[in-house]
């Protein structure tokens, strides 16, 4: 086994794709991060209960344009997740666009897009979502090979009568395939894949923000047997012949809080605010400019808090707790050690 895993490691490290030296602009939804006023009319009731991950049901996206044009996409709506799908009340939707309409509006170029709701229809569920949007934002201000995230504020209307129109916040997610082509990169399928097979700046720049997010319900080199590599990240070929991990779902982190997010009984700690660093050992070197990156971008993720659209005021002040005790950490040297460099894995 190790002897394949060094050939795959020879191999990938061979057969790499040149990337761009500066990525293209994000598409025209992800370049404003001003929330935008939806309205979903679709079939919400077996939407909820039947949960089908393979059916699209007929429902329509309706929205007004920055110069006041109102625009109304027929669009396919169904059920997504893993974690989610299984315990929330409504479940992670995937909404299908179609190509001939889009064109010239908002979405253009936009297809099958991850919408991230809330996973009860209530206010505290509703932060929640806010905080996990908020870390996605938090890895946009610090790497651009990171999935850009547009919030919505979506009224549902239920098309068999049975529901009340609902409103709630959710946002919608970069799609691989777009961000592979803002970047000059090449998604990669895996079974698994190694370490050393990995771009260690990026994935030490990362590692560092699942510790300060407190997550670690992730592996960037392992998934699920049914599901392959990786799990919670998503890697594609880079300019080095290396493997470029970008992370994603960030819902069972201490950030964000969720009632239902335990950490894994193998890492012994008492909840998942606790923070645990999950680095790798091998990529040490590069933890000082980790951290130097997280200090320049210290003022901006405080900022993108203070100003985050629906936040109440103890998402706010639990929020900025949390980045308080990162960043008193990282701003001393013992600490890093004892909590970063020394819990390598």
């Amino acid at each position: 086994m190790l002897f394949r895993r060094t050939i795959l490691a020879a191999l990938v490290l061979c057969t790499g794709a040149a990337a761009p030296a500066k990525p293209a602009e994000p598409d025209r939804l992800f370049r404003d991060n001003s929330v935008l006023e939806v309205t979903i009319t679709a079939p919400m009731k077996p939407l909820v209960r039947e949960r089908s991950k393979d059916e699209y049901l007929k429902g329509t996206f309706e929205y007004v344009d920055a110069d006041g044009t109102p625009v109304v996409l027929d669009i396919g709506i169904r059920a997504r997740g893993n974690f989610r799908h299984r315990i929330c009340d409504l479940p992670p939707l995937r909404l299908n666009f179609k190509k001939s309409q889009v064109k010239g509006t908002l979405f253009q170029k936009q297809n099958k897009l991850k919408l991230v709701v809330p996973c009860e229809d209530s206010d505290r569920y509703e932060q929640l979502l806010l905080r996990e949007y908020i870390a996605y934002r938090i890895l946009n201000a610090l790497t651009d090979l990171s999935f850009r995230v547009r919030l919505l504020h979506i009224t549902y209307v239920d098309t068999n009568g049975s529901r009340n129109d609902d409103v709630r916040y959710a946002f919608v997610i970069e799609h691989e395939e777009r961000f592979a082509k803002r970047h000059g990169l090449e998604e990669v399928e895996l079974k698994w894949t190694s370490v050393g097979a990995l771009e260690p700046a990026e994935l030490n720049l990362t590692s560092v923000f699942q510790f300060l997010i407190g997550n670690t319900d992730f592996s960037p080199i392992a998934g699920a047997p049914e599901r392959g590599c990786c799990h919670n990240y998503v890697l594609y070929r880079g300019e080095s012949g290396r493997f470029v991990p970008v992370p994603y779902d960030f819902d069972h982190s201490g950030i964000v809080d969720a009632p239902y997010a335990e950490p894994n009984d193998a890492f012994n700690l008492r909840n998942v605010q606790e923070r645990m660093y999950r680095g790798r050992c091998a990529n040490n070197d590069y933890i000082p400019a980790s951290i130097e990156r997280h200090r320049e971008a210290r003022e901006s993720i405080y900022q993108l808090v203070k100003e985050l659209p629906g936040a109440d005021n103890r998402t706010e002040r639990e929020t900025t707790r949390y980045l308080d005790s990162f960043f008193e950490l990282i701003g001393k040297p013992s600490k890093v050690n004892r909590y970063i460099t020394k819990k390598c894995i």
